[in-house]
């Protein structure tokens, strides 16, 4: 959404927007002169956005069908499109290449907009994250080719008709919306669907579906192979259909990372830019907020800060810091996200945790929804099999980690975690 207010205030359009948490990112849009509220009330609609007219109201899934200010813009006659009816618009008209997917759609687009950006590729970015690369979610290098995010939450993805698309997982999430795991594999094939004619799409090696395949050190038609690590960075060899580079390398940790930096590549290539080039930009991406980030990193203490929501993804982040930093105490807290979700996976999740040497556990962060009885983070905590484990109340977080005193520090959730991040870096940098 962030993206997008970016992309009308840049072509000179009047934004202002609701939501319902002040962070970071808010402030950053009110710097370019986006005004902001964070209370439902239409009161502090500014009467330019009165006028049903010259007004297009454009909403996330994410925000309730009974908040007020969304019905009346619905009621009043308002133009009132979803984001991704939005996106569709804009990038009808363009090159459109779309990353779709469970697990990696942010990283996978930012190190695509990269990597176009690097060779030169004049594109439109919308993205899901702040690339560390270019220090935004949105990208305006040109109008010719674009890049989003095609989500599967509400089956947003099928408003998109892209030129080459990827999709790197089918894994089971979202079932308040699916209802199984099926129902959500069915709407990634009507995805795949969606493509134009004589559009290219990309599959991870596994997933049921046709497509170019990616993978690595196995038969896929983009493959990584002769994987080493020196000094913290992937080396390897790319393989293509027509050639193989030699010497590859790329700096994000985790064969989660090293699979979307493949595909990243696979796309770019699809707009006609120089495989050598593009395999040099990989090695040149810098991340994503909030994606493996590392916040601290030291002999004696390293802080790592992901949006891991999803026993998949916690499951590769514990193979990352085994793989990169093998041997080393790691405490992760993780704020679990949407009761539904820690509803349906709880032993899933009590199974990912249990794998850290110690677990804290913050409340639900319950995004949309009201609370289910039953379903709390007590709840999931007598599920972990690791016996040093505790809820825990953030006023009391930096306190806990330090009587604990983990070599590897890890904080996880897509909820407002994030926003203890810099607390936790100013008490470590202070204390070191």
């Amino acid at each position: 959404m962030s993206a997008l207010a970016r992309y009308f205030k840049f072509i000179d359009k009047n934004v202002a927007g609701y939501d319902k948490t002040e962070t970071p990112l808010t402030h950053e849009l009110t710097t370019l002169g986006i005004d902001i509220h964070y209370k439902d009330d239409m009161g502090l609609v500014d009467a330019s956005f009165l006028k049903a007219k010259n007004t297009l109201v454009v909403y996330t899934p994410a925000v309730p069908s009974i908040h007020s200010e969304y019905q009346y813009f619905l009621n009043q006659g308002f133009e009132v499109k979803k984001r991704s009816e939005v996106l569709g618009l804009i990038t009808e008209n363009t090159f459109c290449l779309a990353v779709a997917g469970t697990h990696g759609k942010t990283t996978t687009s930012c190190i695509l907009a990269h990597l176009l950006k690097e060779t030169g590729t004049p594109l439109t970015a919308f993205l899901g994250g702040i690339s560390e690369d270019f220090d935004s979610n949105f990208l305006l290098e040109g109008t010719e080719f674009s890049v989003v995010e095609a989500d599967e939450f509400d089956r947003s993805f099928l408003r998109l008709s892209p030129n080459v698309a990827c999709i790197t997982s089918m894994d089971a999430d979202h079932l308040d919306i699916y209802g199984d795991a099926q129902e959500l594999r069915k709407s990634f094939r009507e995805f795949a669907q969606r493509l134009k004619p004589g559009g290219t799409l990309f599959v991870r090696n596994g997933l049921p579906l046709n497509g170019i395949t990616y993978g690595i050190e196995d038969d896929s038609d983009y493959c990584i192979r002769n994987l080493k690590i020196e000094h913290g960075t992937y080396l390897f060899d790319l393989g293509t259909p027509e050639t193989t580079l030699k010497g590859v390398k790329f700096n994000k940790p985790g064969r989660h990372n090293l699979l979307n930096g493949l595909v990243a590549f696979a796309m770019a290539v699809q707009t006609g830019s120089p495989p050598d080039r593009l395999a040099r930009a990989l090695e040149t991406f810098k991340g994503v907020q909030r994606r493996f980030s590392y916040q601290l990193k030291s002999e004696d203490f390293i802080f790592i800060d992901d949006y891991a929501h999803h026993p998949t993804e916690i499951d590769a982040i514990y193979d990352a810091i085994s793989e990169m930093h093998p041997a080393k105490k790691v405490l992760v807290v993780f704020q679990p996200h949407l009761y539904s979700r820690t509803r349906d996976f709880v032993d899933e999740f009590a199974k990912s945790l249990s794998k850290f040497d110690s677990v804290l556990l913050l409340e639900i962060y319950p995004a949309r929804e009201q609370p289910i009885a039953g379903v709390t983070s007590d709840w999931l905590l007598e599920k972990i099999s690791n016996p040093l484990k505790k809820t825990i109340q953030k006023s009391n977080l930096i306190r806990e980690i330090k009587n604990q005193d983990p070599e590897i520090l890890v904080t996880l959730g897509a909820g407002d975690i994030g926003l203890e991040v810099s607390k936790i870096k100013r008490e470590f940098e202070h204390a070191g």
